[in-house]
């Protein structure tokens, strides 16, 4: 089987590539195979554990997921940190937008849990996910974000390209951004590098499925990433047409799952990985 450059989700674990390639590519190679979708853990888990935590991570691995999901922000000194908002107060113990703190502003701040109680894990660097990820086996959904008023962080595209390369996982983590230019900045800067773009329901019901699987070949992206609700068979099939992988988010209840594998994508991201991976092998 031979995997193309272009295509989504192929990075080389330790079994080797051809057997991770025929684990990740089935789907696509052989429409209608037993084979089901991947499983991302949508920051690492939200529904089970305090969202984007190292302890989510960690516990998503241990599941077996095929892929992590996280976002990325940028502080006053330069540091990506591992956060979804633009600011601390949802989900830290700390307050205000992540651009106006440095790292050392972060040491005492700690990550709530869902009923925001304060708990004892620390809010991550990429650096240290990255650490994490790399013994292990799964990839990386990367969600490049924007500042609290949507402007764009100087450099993070940079940064984070700076740190897998580093980290060598260069060929597992996939960049997505809502954000069409921040996926043209990380593919000038590096053209191998797997690109998704994301579409929110919003943005999709305005337009034909045709144009939605536009809007990611014309701009160079090779993936998209959309809202489970705006999803239909028409997207899919477009998405097709054009050699387009699928990614649906977030997907949180077993009918909604079973709604999109029947559609055919080819991941499921959820903040439940483990009822995802009970749907996606059939035991749900």
């Amino acid at each position: 089987m031979t995997v193309h450059d272009g295509q989504l989700f192929c990075g080389v674990s330790r079994r080797g590539a051809a057997t991770l390639a025929v684990i990740l590519f089935a789907l696509a190679a052989l429409p209608g195979a037993a084979a089901g979708p991947l499983v991302a853990a949508h920051r690492g888990g939200a529904a089970l554990w305090p969202e984007n935590s190292l302890l989510a991570f960690r516990n998503a691995l241990a599941l077996g997921v095929d892929l992590l999901e996280t976002d990325v922000h940028l502080t006053a000194d330069g540091e990506v940190v591992i956060v979804h908002d633009p600011t601390l107060d949802r989900t830290t113990t700390g307050r205000g937008a992540v651009r106006d703190v440095k790292l050392s502003d972060l040491m005492g701040v700690r990550l709530k849990d869902r009923d925001g109680t304060a708990t004892t894990e620390h809010l991550p660097t990429l650096r240290e996910l990255l650490d994490l990820l790399r013994p292990a086996s799964a990839s990386l959904l990367l969600e490049i974000k924007v500042g609290p008023n949507r402007e764009p962080y100087p450099g993070i595209e940079e940064k984070v390209l700076g740190l897998v390369r580093d980290a060598g996982l260069l060929d597992r983590v996939l960049v997505m951004a809502f954000e069409d230019e921040t996926l043209r900045r990380v593919r000038t800067l590096d053209p191998k590098v797997r690109t998704v773009l994301l579409v929110s329901t919003r943005r999709a019901e305005r337009a034909a499925a045709r144009d939605v699987v536009r809007w990611v070949t014309a701009m160079g992206a090779n993936d998209l990433g959309i809202d489970y609700r705006a999803l239909n068979a028409d997207i899919v099939a477009a998405a097709r047409a054009s050699r387009v992988r699928v990614a649906a988010w977030t997907v949180n209840e077993a009918a909604d799952m079973k709604r999109v594998i029947g559609l055919g994508v080819d991941v499921v991201i959820s903040d439940r990985p483990d009822l995802a991976k009970r749907v996606v092998t059939g035991l749900e």
